[in-house]
């Protein structure tokens, strides 16, 4: 990402926002689109990304009518065009057409939950509402899980998409679901055979936030995704693999199994690190070799092992390679002393080669600044 660069400018700014001045003003004679987008660009300064989406409802539902059902036609009839159906993959939409979904929950949630669901499907076809559904899914669970068991059939893949994203436990940025994590399965039934990348994908990531709480029943659903046949084979395989990541960093024996490799694999590792300590900022040089006696599919991960000035120590798996024996691997692991989510401290660290899930060896290393 280049330097100086700002997402919450990219997305909202006065080029965009008077793309939405003028959707608007099209669609409804009332709207003063000049006036609109005047007060909306003077207050983004000062606000962060997820404030700016409030400000915005904010300036729009100022224009529109008090009452949610009018409301929601008059949201409705300035809509843009449906994301192109034609698509498969990474068509997310506008972040400035996520008003909707903003003023559903605002006004919808408690007097007008069918009126506002209805709006969230048509909205979802224009930009992502994950977000939104969310509060739905609190505060009527019965209900919404109704609509999202229809909208699991429906022609569009980013209603379909929906299904799976707005149920995901562990929804990055998102407000936490009452829902419990194996809740949504019967709905991913339906869901993993479907033939777009986008919805494939939620269905994997979902995966792989209940596995994190429960980590069989997903070994054991994927199992039976397999012997049911639906899905076509490839992408049912790239789908396990996604869905099972943290499982097999992890070293879960179930989920290495399910992909074809045996944490009882009998292999023989060396693991050789350049002479001397290694300088923050600059890279951990090592050399890894795994044999065995006939021929293994591997898969190779290396843990490193953090000081922290407080005695604990930090832990991060990092993927090295997947293949059959033998494999040697050479790797430069940059320890970078200005990342902004982990700090760097002097001191004793440590490596480890990870076979299959099992940890086979290992070796120390001093970091120096």
């Amino acid at each position: 990402m280049a330097e100086g660069f700002s997402l919450k400018d990219e997305l909202f700014n006065a080029t965009t926002l008077g793309d939405l001045a003028a959707e608007y003003s099209a669609a409804l004679s009332f709207f003063d689109g000049e006036a609109f987008h005047a007060e909306v660009v003077a207050g983004l300064e000062g606000r962060e990304l997820m404030e700016r989406l409030e400000w915005i409802a904010d300036c729009v539902e100022a224009r529109l009518s008090p009452a949610f059902p009018e409301m929601a036609d008059q949201l409705e009839a300035a809509m843009p065009a449906p994301l192109d159906p034609g698509l498969r993959d990474d068509d997310f939409g506008r972040f400035i057409h996520a008003v909707p979904g903003i003023l559903a929950v605002r006004h919808g949630l408690e007097a007008h939950r069918e009126r506002a669901l209805d709006l969230l499907y048509a909205a979802t076809q224009r930009f992502s509402v994950e977000f939104y559904i969310r509060p739905f899914l609190n505060r009527w669970p019965e209900e919404t899980m109704a609509r999202l068991e229809a909208w699991a059939g429906d022609a569009n893949y980013h209603v379909r998409r929906l299904v799976s994203e707005g149920t995901r436990p562990k929804l990055p940025w998102a407000k936490k679901i009452d829902l419990q994590p194996g809740e949504a399965l019967p709905l991913l039934d339906r869901l993993h055979g479907d033939a777009t990348r986008y919805v494939t994908r939620s269905v994997a990531n979902h995966m792989n936030d209940i596995a994190k709480v429960d980590a069989e029943a997903v070994v054991a659903r994927l199992e039976a995704w397999r012997e049911a046949g639906v899905q076509d084979g490839k992408e049912l395989d790239w789908m396990t693999r996604h869905a099972l990541r943290t499982l097999i960093k992890d070293g879960h024996p179930g989920a290495l199994a399910l992909l074809g490799y045996r944490p009882d694999a009998a292999v023989e590792v060396e693991l050789r690190l350049a002479d001397g300590p290694v300088r923050i900022g600059e890279a951990l040089e090592f050399t890894c070799t795994v044999n065995s006696a006939k021929s293994e599919p591997v898969l190779v991960d290396y843990i490193l092992h953090f000081h922290r000035p407080n005695g604990k120590t930090g832990r991060k798996v990092f993927k090295l390679k997947q293949g059959k024996t033998p494999m040697t691997v050479t790797k430069a692991h940059k320890l970078k002393g200005n990342a902004t989510t982990f700090q760097l401290h002097e001191g004793p660290h440590r490596i480890e080669v990870q076979v299959n899930g099992r940890v086979v060896t290992g070796a120390d290393f001093d970091l120096i600044s």
